[in-house]
């Protein structure tokens, strides 16, 4: 069971989510923790602070973690679990102070003492109430990284000795393990990047072979449209793998792709739930879908893209033209979102973020290079066993708009069909497309 940390953001939320556990223990949960609401972002301004200011200050952060303790009424003992943990910070910070550096290897050393807090905490009040609880660093729960500090990945025999760790103690003690971090080989404290608390859970259940994932967060589940665009975007029952990896290209509420890996290799059920609303039943991450629901399980969109239209026409019949494309975006940094090619042109979406200039400038020596920004990407995630049926409802509700398709793109995994389209046009757009395919009404 992962908790995020908006589902730990007060005492209030430590209560619920507890409450939350105690329905599970007959099962031998294991818990993962995120940081407690805002902690990760004041750990950080408390080491800018430090290093530019020579500033040493965790007054938001003891506070936080103090009234927590205070409001649950928790015993003298909470206390002496986390003040150490004070006193390490504040010497961290006193460091970076002096030395007038931040690292990416003590940067990780600071934000790892959100999730060490919120652990504790946890199974000081879990133990108050009277069930045996132990907070676990994830290093000593068998979470082995590289030593790529704040993007960490997880080595090979995490796999091994996280059951190891873990599992000879699971039904007897409830373990609450820190999310996102972990440690190197030379015990240095790693981060896992974008994702990592994700990551954490979904490797300990795939790892211990666990029953199901819960990752509770603070949304109905996945949801068949972006809510702050469709009044009436409804929770889906149940998606692939692989319609969630391509769904969370465009949405942070669904579980990050790299965190999806281990619990797909090992086809551990993943159920997303609402901390807030426990009551609903969420949605399931499996390997199969089911054939009698929708075909179309969301529609998705993002703003902030750029077409890049390159034509050629000597790249007709002439092998290694793509490689020479790509190899230059390689060479420049710039991550390529989407591509659509015919005999003589390619077409690349990438983030607007990027400063084209310079790789423009290149391309335009093998190719005849035209750049569009402020364009938007709409993605109708499902089976696209149905994509003729589907391509003719979403360009007719296009057309009746007066929406110009620019690119459309479908990828291997037959889950996706993307468009390209000017920004403006995108949100009425999308509140179509989910009247038509979601509810029942004709375009």
């Amino acid at each position: 069971m992962k908790f995020g940390g908006s589902s730990l953001a007060n005492a209030g939320r430590f209560c619920i989510m507890s409450e939350i556990v105690k329905t599970q223990l007959e099962r031998k949960p294991i818990l993962v923790l995120s940081a407690m609401g805002d902690t990760t972002d004041h750990l950080l301004e408390s080491g800018q602070d430090a290093l530019k200011k020579g500033i040493v200050n965790i007054e938001k952060i003891e506070r936080l973690h103090l009234d927590t303790i205070t409001e649950m009424n928790l015993p003298d003992t909470a206390l002496m679990d986390i003040k150490p943990l004070f006193e390490e910070l504040k010497s961290l910070l006193t460091g970076i102070s002096l030395i007038k550096e931040l690292t990416g290897r003590t940067r990780d050393y600071l934000v790892s003492f959100g999730e060490r807090l919120s652990v504790r905490i946890a199974a000081a009040y879990f133990t108050y109430m009277g069930i045996n609880a132990k907070a676990v660093d994830a290093w000593d729960g068998g979470f082995l990284s590289n030593s790529n500090f704040t993007y960490a990945e997880l080595k090979e025999e995490s796999w091994n000795l996280i059951p190891s760790k873990l599992l000879d103690k699971a039904g007897n003690l409830l373990q609450i393990v820190t999310g996102f971090i972990a440690k190197d080989e030379n015990g240095d404290i790693t981060t896992l990047g974008r994702g990592g608390s994700d990551l954490t859970a979904t490797m300990l259940a795939a790892a211990c072979s666990a029953e199901e994932l819960q990752v509770w967060k603070d949304v109905d589940g996945i949801l068949s449209a972006d809510p702050r665009i469709i009044n009436n975007a409804q929770p889906v029952k149940s998606i692939t793998y692989e319609e969630a990896i391509a769904l969370a290209y465009f949405s942070d509420q669904v579980i990050h792709p790299r965190a999806i890996q281990p619990c797909r290799k090992a086809g551990i059920p993943v159920l997303v739930k609402n901390s807030y609303n426990p009551e609903a039943p969420g949605t399931e991450i499996v390997l199969n879908g089911d054939e009698k629901s929708n075909p179309i399980k969301a529609i998705a969109f993002r703003k902030n893209a750029t077409l890049i239209d390159m034509v050629s026409y000597s790249m007709h019949g002439r092998s290694g033209h793509l490689a020479e494309l790509f190899s230059c975006f390689g060479r420049h940094g710039i991550s390529v979102d989407m591509v659509a090619t015919s005999e003589v042109s390619v077409s690349i979406i990438v983030d607007m973020t990027y400063d084209l200039s310079k790789i423009k400038e290149e391309l335009s020596r093998i190719a005849s290079v035209s750049i569009h920004p402020k364009k938007a990407i709409v993605a109708i995630i499902g089976d696209i066993g149905r994509s003729s049926e589907i391509l003719s409802q979403s360009l007719k509700i296009c057309e009746n708009l007066g929406v110009q398709i620019q690119m459309i793109s479908q990828g291997a995994s037959k889950v996706n069909l993307n468009f390209i389209m000017d920004v403006e046009k995108v949100e009425e757009v999308m509140t179509r497309l989910h009247k038509s395919f979601f509810e029942g009404l004709s375009q």
